[in-house]
């Protein structure tokens, strides 16, 4: 007579490879947890449903890769709304420049959790506090010589603005690139005097 098996109560080792997510209920979830906004649920895999589970990986300090594998999903399942530093009244923003998210706060909750790329090295993001003090449609940058959309200046020529390449790790000359279709959100969620803290 053979014994029976036991299996361990969690997998010692998480297998790799890509998991069978549905990615209407990905994105629905990610809606949930602040990541996406609702009108991003399409139910296919694209670069914005990407850039969610970047931001979602690296504030659950998991690889980041943009891809739903077993490890994310598992998290997925059990993660809470991303908790901001400071539980201040009014809206606020807080940049977390090692992780690569932007949190936009308001009423001391994340209502959205942004993949962003700050300053390289010797171009670093200066940590501190600081406010929105200019804002810009399409702001140019003289000295890159390149259009930065949906600009919001905190500290000298810094800002939040729109980029088509936000990779995940610091890679701009001080400012905290957004991807292109979060931007517009960003943009209008912070206004002349939102406070900004970076990390």
């Amino acid at each position: 007579m053979s014994r029976p098996i036991t299996l361990p109560a969690l997998p010692r080792q998480v297998p790799k490879g890509h998991a069978p997510a549905d990615p209407r209920g990905v994105q629905k979830r990610l809606v949930s947890l602040g990541y996406l906004p609702a009108d991003a649920v399409t139910g296919t895999r694209n670069a914005r449903t990407s850039h969610a589970v970047l931001a979602f990986q690296a504030w659950q300090r998991l690889t980041r890769d943009g891809i739903v594998g077993p490890q994310t999903l598992a998290a997925l399942e059990n993660a809470v709304r991303p908790r901001p530093a400071s539980t201040l009244g009014g809206r606020r923003v807080e940049v977390y420049r090692e992780k690569g998210v932007t949190l936009l706060i308001e009423s001391g909750k994340v209502v959205r959790a942004l993949h962003s790329s700050s300053g390289k090295r010797r171009y670093e993001t200066p940590t501190g506090n600081f406010s929105i003090f200019r804002k810009e449609r399409n702001s140019w940058s003289v000295p890159y010589q390149v259009w930065l959309p949906y600009a919001s200046y905190f500290n000298g020529g810094i800002a939040f603005h729109g980029y088509s390449d936000v990779p995940t790790h610091p890679a701009s000359h001080g400012c905290v690139r957004l991807p292109d279709p979060e931007a517009p959100f960003a943009y209008s969620f912070m206004s002349m005097g939102t406070r900004v803290t970076v990390f």
